[in-house]
């Protein structure tokens, strides 16, 4: 009788984890070394993006997709779909390219996290996959509107866990709205009236803020969650 081999010495699994690792690192290293954040700005949206009819929005969604999939602001990508667009197109074009890129980054990690991490640490992919099942849209429209939220961790954190995708980026798609909002109201409002569009995003990110603060601790409470935001690692 042959001895069974530990699941992380399959080869197909170790290789997905060592090839996640491997891109996590890549994506810190183009980050700091290629400066992909500077390129993204409203230059380029002047040379590339304004003016261009579908082709400038298709290359907008693309990029924008691209640049929260690797884990970067995505409320520049509202700012600056407000400022190519306005804000009613700008503020759909920015939360459709945040919920690809978001997309994106969850199904990567599943595909190639889920299982070596499951084998590896099963008492905590058990804990995350208890957190977000109870309720995945209520928990993603928390996570989403909570100012200490990382979205690109969320992303992944979601990936390895069991969660189902459509509640969970239906959830998404509701807390990302606000900031969306936000963003694209300041992008678009500066060759307006600055003041009135300045002083109105102020108004409507601390509203959200404050929102998603409380929905927060809401839904940990409900989950029986302790409230203090150090046991949240």
């Amino acid at each position: 009788m042959t001895a069974r081999r530990h699941p992380l010495l399959d080869p197909r699994i170790l290789l997905r984890g060592l090839v996640l690792i491997a891109t996590l690192v890549a994506v810190g290293v183009l980050l700091e070394l290629v400066g992909i954040k500077s390129m993204f700005d409203s230059h380029w949206v002047d040379a590339e993006i304004r003016g261009k009819g579908l082709w400038g929005e298709a290359l907008f969604l693309l990029v924008g997709a691209g640049f929260t999939a690797l884990g970067l602001p995505r409320q520049m990508v509202a700012f600056l779909g407000g400022y190519a667009f306005g804000l009613g197109i700008g503020t759909g074009l920015a939360l459709v390219a945040t919920l690809v890129g978001a997309y994106v980054t969850f199904q990567y990690a599943r595909f190639m996290g889920r299982d070596v991490l499951a084998r590896r640490f099963p008492g905590k992919i058990k804990k995350i996959d208890d957190f977000l099942s109870g309720s995945p849209m209520s928990m993603a429209l928390a996570l989403r509107l909570s100012p200490f939220s990382s979205n690109m961790v969320s992303n992944v954190a979601a990936g390895v866990s069991g969660v189902k995708p459509l509640p969970f980026f239906v959830g998404s798609a509701l807390g990302y709205l606000p900031q969306t909002v936000v963003f694209a109201l300041l992008g678009g409002g500066m060759s307006l009236d600055p003041v009135l569009n300045t002083a109105l995003s102020v108004v409507l990110f601390v509203a959200s803020t404050v929102l998603g603060l409380w929905m927060w601790r809401r839904y940990r409470k409900s989950r029986g969650l302790p409230e203090d935001e150090e046991d949240e690692a």
